[in-house]
């Protein structure tokens, strides 16, 4: 056993403080670089970068990065290149840390710019991208696409062709710039298509599918994309599983299946994620079912962080809700021809500007036939009048009578030819 060796494992019998500074001795101090000590030098990184992660220590993680560069010299290129995503993947398991993020980014890529290091720099470009989504800095993050897509396209390089147009279909979807969202996730199948791709990469696609589907209300589709999506991350133990299973489950609500609900919870990969999320949609579908609007906002409130944290769920449950509402509105008011909008609320345990503001919009969008009265506070509902029948009729026969007209008049210009 090497001294190196022996230091890295006396390292793991230290304080934190003393085995951040052994560990960081191995990795810079002044030792060959042959094979076996760069192989040591590196778990040395890997067990530094867990420490610092430990200790929430995204500055010094940053600065080693900087440390490591007479390292990078020494060692092949791809194994740099693996060596910074994961510096750069530590720093973001530290909470808050995206900012730093970003200019650790922006300084690699000038780094790798300087050491003519494209394979790196490109990856690192993708990384500062998703951080600018993140931050909802579409600009920055279309911009560096574009760049990126020109240089990539030259290059024939399809797997990371792949990873840029998921990327750019994940910023106009951010943008709800959906028929730009569906073209670059097009390109990304069409470039996926044509090598083999990693099952986490084929899983995102799987999800970014499903999550355009839900957008166009094809909820059926979305689920068996999502379905697919939740297998391979569930195969793979990734984190993203459970979100993924958050998606199936909405989209079963979201059809009317609230009956499936238990059953997907309850199945052997349900299980395996339960937790807040889960506990979720469990309520949302349990007030669903009941069709009641306390429940739903109770539910809404308990899990504020899993339902309204999450943009793609937030927007399909404030439809879902603006449903429910309108269903229950009908369902009061069905019995009345006139009645006072403060009933109604009181009926329907929400306040009178929402109510009244709902029963407005719900007339002008001809929900029902009726006026609202702000005089007196009431609701007038008029019986749906009975089609009319002179006016179609009389439409087809101006129709009629046009076609005539057009038959008239080309056969007139064949007499006259």
């Amino acid at each position: 056993m090497t001294d190196l060796q022996q230091k890295l494992q006396a390292a793991g019998e230290l304080g934190p403080a003393e085995a951040q500074a052994q560990l960081k001795d191995i990795i810079v101090g002044n030792y060959p670089n042959d094979a076996e000590s760069i192989k040591v030098k590196e778990q040395a990184i890997t067990k530094l970068t867990d420490l610092l992660v430990k200790q929430q220590d995204a500055a010094a993680l940053a600065s080693l990065l900087t440390e490591l560069r007479p390292l990078f010299t020494a060692i092949p290129k791809a194994k740099t290149a693996k060596l910074v995503r994961t510096v750069i993947d530590s720093i973001a398991k530290v909470p808050g840390s995206t900012q730093l993020q970003q200019d650790v980014c922006k300084e690699q890529v000038a780094w790798a710019t300087s050491e003519k290091r494209t394979f790196l720099r490109q990856r690192i470009e993708i990384r500062l991208a998703t951080l600018y989504l993140e931050t909802k800095d579409y600009p920055a993050a279309l911009a560096l696409i574009g760049k990126l897509l020109t240089e990539v396209k030259r290059l024939d390089d399809k797997l990371l062709l792949v990873d840029i147009h998921l990327l750019e279909s994940r910023v106009h979807h951010a943008l709800k710039n959906l028929p730009k969202s569906r073209a670059a996730l097009t390109a990304a199948r069409t470039a996926a298509n044509s090598i083999y791709i990693p099952p986490t990469l084929q899983a995102e696609i799987d999800t970014q599918s499903g999550t355009l589907h839900a957008d166009e209300k094809d909820y059926k589709t979305a689920y068996s994309y999502f379905f697919e999506a939740f297998e391979q991350f569930s195969a793979l133990d990734d984190a993203k599983a459970v979100a993924t299973l958050k998606y199936m489950l909405l989209c079963k609500v979201m059809t009317g299946d609230v009956h499936d609900v238990p059953a997907i919870i309850t199945s052997k990969g349900g299980l395996k994620y339960a937790g807040p999320d889960v506990d979720a949609m469990r309520a949302v579908a349990r007030a669903y079912e009941k069709r009641s609007i306390q429940d739903f906002q109770a539910a809404l409130q308990d899990f504020s962080a899993q339902l309204g944290g999450d943009p793609i769920v937030h927007s399909h449950l404030s439809a879902l809700y603006d449903t429910l509402l309108e269903q229950n509105l009908i369902r009061l008011i069905e019995p009345f021809s006139r009645v006072e909008i403060t009933h109604v609320a009181q009926l329907i345990k929400l306040p009178l500007p929402t109510v009244e503001g709902k029963l407005s919009q719900m007339i002008l969008d001809k929900k029902f036939a009726g006026t609202l009265d702000q005089g007196n506070g009431t609701l007038e509902i008029f019986e749906e009048p009975p089609p009319d029948v002179v006016y179609p009729a009389a439409l087809d026969t101006f129709d009629n009578m046009g076609r005539v007209i057009d038959n008239l008049f080309a056969r007139s210009q064949k007499i006259v030819v």
